[in-house]
């Protein structure tokens, strides 16, 4: 080719880099031969969606061939009723990775500036420098947000800021006094986002509920999905809660049908089915508990973890123990794309799948 296509790409988009998501089971199945694999590296909920959303969906496959709701006027009015919101208030997104992106696409323009952490969701990196603007990038504090470098690093170009509460990959977390104290000090024209996709794995009474902020700071937009403690990974379905007028933005940029006809009525199934939720909770509340046990019996370090994954300092490069593991037919998550190159994140899975990994890890390290 004698055109450079890189090179008519927009300046932010040239220097990107793609998203690295977890190694897929089947290409592990492929690359070695193996029959057994046990993925816990995308923080996936190991029981599956809702009994109730794998029947109801197969009702609706005879309706593939139309278009989907373009408003999502069904899955709006159930969390309107669930969460106590006015349907007005809710953007929904093909994931909340589509509704992070529809945020800085709609406020973003070259040269402003938006503030996240360190070790916080790489798509906070991506959808900003995609936009071309500056990235400022606060030091974690205890591998957590440090609200008060945040407030401290705020200036008049600042447009965004970006909070993960629970953090991924880091499974830290801000408490509800803290993030009011923060949110109390960022001027108004400031949009926050918070991140609230492990939030329904979190039952400390002193976790804040941030749709219960919104009220309060109209500069707040909260978004959560369904991927995770939903068990609708697969399917792609987010949302973010805000107020109507920060919501009629978003819903211009947002491609019409974004949200296909299954992942509206899973995500509508899903969120009726408060059984499978506590279910899925209580695994995931057993498995870190085993994990924690297990590690330090190990001799390994581990950052305390409130999400659906908890993440081990291996105190040496990681990636050989990585590669050790997934010969053994364990997929977990290595983070040197983190800037956090001795660490392992490793999703919790059913109790056998826990134990597997768990002995396998044991073996490696014992060798190392």
């Amino acid at each position: 080719m004698s055109c450079d296509y890189i090179s008519l790409a927009t300046p932010g988009v040239q220097d990107l880099h793609p998203y690295l998501p977890g190694k897929p089971a089947d290409e592990l199945e492929r690359e070695l031969g193996l029959t057994d694999v046990v993925k816990l590296a995308s923080n996936e909920n190991p029981l599956g969606p809702s009994p109730k959303v794998t029947e109801v969906l197969q009702q609706q496959l005879a309706g593939l061939s139309l278009y989907p709701d373009s408003g999502g006027y069904r899955l709006k009015q159930a969390l309107s009723e669930k969460f106590g919101l006015a349907a007005e208030q809710i953007t929904l997104g093909n994931g909340s990775n589509d509704v992070l992106e529809l945020i800085a696409r709609a406020y973003l323009r070259s040269g402003d500036e938006v503030i996240y952490s360190e070790y916080a969701f790489v798509v906070y990196s991506i959808v900003t420098q995609a936009c071309g603007a500056k990235a400022v990038v606060t030091p974690s504090k205890a591998w957590g947000h440090d609200l008060d470098k945040m407030l401290a690093s705020i200036t008049d170009r600042t447009r965004i800021i970006f909070i993960a509460n629970p953090n991924n990959p880091t499974g830290t977390w801000i408490e509800r006094e803290q993030l009011q104290a923060f949110l109390d000090q960022v001027p108004e024209q400031i949009i926050v986002v918070l991140d609230e996709a492990y939030t329904e794995y979190v039952a400390s009474s002193e976790f804040p509920n941030g749709l219960q902020l919104l009220d309060q700071y109209p500069n707040l937009v909260v978004t959560r999905t369904f991927s995770k403690a939903y068990g609708l990974a697969g399917l792609r379905v987010g949302y973010s809660v805000s107020n109507q007028q920060i919501a009629n933005v978003l819903s211009r940029v947002r491609q019409p049908f974004n949200v296909n006809n299954l992942a509206l009525l899973g995500a509508e199934t899903a969120l009726d089915d408060e059984v499978h939720l506590e279910k899925t909770v209580q695994v995931n509340r057993a498995g870190l508990a085993l994990f924690e046990e297990q590690l330090s019996q190990l001799g390994l370090e581990y950052i305390p973890s409130v999400g659906n994954f908890i993440t081990v300092d291996m105190a040496v490069d990681a990636m050989p123990i990585y590669q050790a593991m997934l010969e053994q037919g364990v997929i977990v998550r290595p983070l040197a794309n983190y800037a956090m190159p001795n660490h392992l994140r490793i999703s919790i899975g059913t109790q056998p799948e826990n134990e597997r990994c768990l002995a396998v890890l044991a073996k490696v390290v014992e060798k190392r």
